[in-house]
């Protein structure tokens, strides 16, 4: 009975994978990259932000502050910060505290920003403190590229780490020296720019390629018209609005329209990390891959050579005033053991224009870890059988 009920199971089993062979062979391909919008891949000139800059001071710090005597410019900006308060005739010399640190704050003034409205402050310790956490920023004016005051900071930072010593041991958590304040700037001075006046709009793509931007010039003509739009280059696409009035209803209308984005094919990698990341579109011609290697390892210990104990009868004569030494000296010993380790790799071969996942699956066959992925990587590019761009960052 056992025997007669396992055939139906094999058969059944049988069918099953036939069915599933069926579906894979009748499931169209994924295409690489899929639609997205054009806002999302690329900007529009003059619409952008601007970076500002400022100096300051955090104060209300439990003694994590900045240390006077080796942060001199914290000082002379607490003694002058005090003087414009009315604190007059006062020593930058006698200043002992430790409640007070020099920070650099930095923001990015959105485009259109309108006087008053708020934005977000970075603020970044310049001297030695060790934490910013629970300070509190005093007035700070942020300056553009021209020197301009556009807006002003202030307000209580939020440090995203924190730092606990003892007296035998520390801990850091995260980085307590760089904090953050949200809407802690309300700004001053608008950036004049109107879209009013514009007789075209410009799109910048973020990655440059000509077909992107044939695609991104085929979308905006099907629903402006051909004669609307031009390609300047591979990373300018210019529309032009028939009535000033309307660039930013054009603005929004370009914006949304969907696209597939075209890239190059191009391996990254990160030596510091050991971080790999290869686009789809890589390719390698066939090549064979060994990979072996020779390990030297190198252990010191260190021995202790002490001389056993003298014992003297008691008849000792004393023949010399002077010490003498009976006996050895307890000396330390170095020891050095070498161990010398040669793997030897087996090859295997990679097919001629492979695809990411056979290429993935033929370095994992090798059995190789990311930083040995890297030296194959570089030796293929080498080789010129790597199909692709290799940067290395």
């Amino acid at each position: 009975m056992a025997h007669s009920q396992r055939r139906p199971m094999t058969r059944l089993l049988r069918c099953l994978q036939a069915l599933a062979a069926a579906a894979l062979l009748v499931v169209p391909a994924m295409p690489s990259w899929a639609e997205v919008r054009i806002k999302d891949i690329a900007h529009f000139e003059g619409v952008r932000e601007n970076h500002l800059i400022g100096y300051g001071l955090v104060v209300g710090l439990l003694g994590t502050g900045d240390k006077l005597n080796s942060s001199p410019f914290t000082r002379e900006s607490i003694r002058g910060m005090l003087e414009r308060l009315g604190v007059a005739n006062l020593d930058g010399e006698a200043l002992k505290t430790k409640n007070t640190a020099a920070v650099m704050v930095t923001a990015k003034l959105p485009p259109f920003a309108r006087r008053g409205s708020p934005i977000d402050i970075t603020v970044s310790s310049l001297g030695d403190a060790t934490s910013l956490r629970g300070g509190t920023l005093l007035i700070t004016p942020l300056t553009g590229a021209d020197g301009e005051v556009y807006a002003v900071g202030q307000g209580a930072v939020a440090a995203s780490g924190y730092r606990v010593d003892g007296n035998a041991a520390s801990v850091v958590d995260g980085v307590p020296t760089i904090a953050r304040i949200e809407n802690g700037a309300i700004v001053e001075r608008e950036i004049e720019f109107s879209l009013f006046q514009l007789d075209s709009i410009r799109i910048a793509l973020n990655n440059p390629d000509f077909t992107t931007a044939d695609r991104v010039r085929e979308a905006i003509a099907k629903h402006l018209g051909s004669s609307q739009v031009e390609v300047l280059d591979s990373g300018t696409i210019e529309v032009w609005v028939g009535d000033k009035r309307n660039a930013p209803e054009t603005i929004m209308a370009v914006e949304n329209l969907l696209v597939t984005p075209d890239a190059v094919a191009r391996v990254v990698i990160d030596e510091k990390s050991g971080t790999i990341v290869m686009g789809s579109d890589v390719r390698i011609a066939q090549v064979a891959i060994s990979q072996g290697g020779l390990t030297v390892r190198v252990r010191e210990n260190f021995g202790v050579s002490q001389p056993g104990p003298i014992s003297l009868g008691g008849n000792t004569a004393v023949i010399s005033e002077e010490p003498i030494s009976i006996g050895g000296t307890t000396v330390i010993v170095p020891e050095t053991e070498i161990d010398i380790e040669e793997i030897d790799g087996s090859f295997t071969i990679l097919n001629g224009d492979v695809s990411l996942q056979e290429l993935v699956d033929g370095l994992n066959a090798i059995g190789v870890g990311a930083r040995q992925t890297i030296a194959i990587l570089q030796a293929i590019k080498a080789a010129g059988a790597l199909h692709a761009d290799l940067e290395i960052i």
